[in-house]
């Protein structure tokens, strides 16, 4: 991507030679960007005293469901491969989360392209339910991109608010508990004029709020370890069904050794790991860490001294996109970051 002369994001001339080869590709990480920092960021305008999170749909249900067929291959029927790409979560530590789905489309195609993906993508919010039937909010958003024009995102919303408050005299949520592997019925319960149906879908209904609460906040530290070198760490956050085994070992391609680079960047120490690669022929260096306090919180399973940790720190972020010796630098405010820079030869 590159700004055109009106500041818009379009293709560079890179992305268009791309185009020919990895349309699908292109349209779908393109697509799953934009939704995920589209969501986070009007739930954070909405929310000003809340951390956000951005959280996979596929690798939470999976704590809980299990997505694949009965046979153990390939996906479960129609209408369960149906569902959202994100749980975007608005939280503070010791309060109930609220919770809003995300389903995203993209097209190179036309705006009429992406009416019809908008109305698709609402059966894959649709699957999922928390608390009763239909009453969770979402966003359904389409990326449409031109191959000379500027990027354009179409938003639908359902509005509400959804919020995981335990039913009954629930304690709050100890995020620092391990799961186990749950083996839910993969069915919704449905009420209209007075008759009572089940239909097809995952729903959580407010006795396992806060179950649901820990297994938002530890798939959320699963995909935040895993972003410093994965490995054993990432793997004390994940179920069986999650991909608990992938991350048994400290294996990674191209890689010697894992979360053994420490940076200071803007004043902040950092651990990660370091990954060289080539970009048009150009030797390229990307470190990617996490604030060195919060990575031992993680490292050591402490969810809930990681959250508040990171809570106070929200709004103390350095807002500089450079850096000494790095080239361009993104700091989030879940206290990650990714520096790029390049190597000489």
């Amino acid at each position: 991507l590159e700004g055109n002369q009106g500041n818009y994001l379009q293709l560079s001339s890179e992305g268009r030679d791309l185009l020919r080869f990895y349309k699908a590709t292109q349209s779908g990480e393109i697509g799953t960007g934009f939704a995920s920092l589209l969501a986070e960021r009007l739930v954070r305008s909405r929310y000003p005293d809340h951390s956000v999170s951005v959280i996979p749909a596929d690798v939470a249900l999976k704590a809980g469901w299990t997505l694949r067929s009965a046979s153990g291959t390939g996906a479960r029927p129609e209408p369960l491969q149906r569902r959202p790409h994100f749980f975007v979560e608005a939280w503070q530590p010791g309060q109930p989360s609220k919770i809003l789905l995300v389903s995203s489309k993209g097209t190179h195609s036309s705006v009429q392209q992406v009416h019809k993906q908008l109305s698709t993508a609402s059966a894959h919010v649709e699957s999922v339910h928390i608390g009763p039937y239909g009453t969770v909010p979402y966003l359904l958003i389409g990326t449409e991109i031109p191959k000379k024009e500027s990027l354009a995102l179409h938003i639908l919303e359902a509005p509400g608010t959804t919020t995981l408050r335990p039913s009954g005299e629930t304690s709050e949520a100890d995020l620092d508990l391990t799961l186990d592997q749950e083996n839910r019925v993969a069915d919704v319960v449905r009420h209209a004029e007075q008759e009572r149906t089940i239909v097809p879908g995952f729903q959580v209904l407010p006795e396992s709020f806060a179950w649901f609460s820990i297994v938002l906040a530890r798939t959320e530290a699963a995909t935040l370890i895993a972003f410093t070198g994965g490995g054993k760490p990432t793997a004390q956050y994940l179920t069986k069904e999650q991909g608990r085994r992938h991350f048994q070992h400290d294996v990674h391609a191209n890689t010697d050794r894992l979360r053994d680079a420490e940076h200071r960047i803007h004043g902040i120490d950092f651990v990660g790991t370091d990954h060289i690669y080539r970009l048009n022929g150009t030797r390229v260096e990307a470190f990617s860490g996490l604030e060195k306090s919060l990575y031992t919180h993680l490292h050591h399973g402490r969810v809930n001294e990681y959250r508040r940790e990171v809570h106070e720190r929200r709004d103390q972020l350095p807002g500089r996109s450079t850096a000494e010796r790095w080239s361009a630098v993104s700091i989030r405010a879940d206290g990650t970051v990714l520096a790029i820079r390049l190597q000489e030869e």
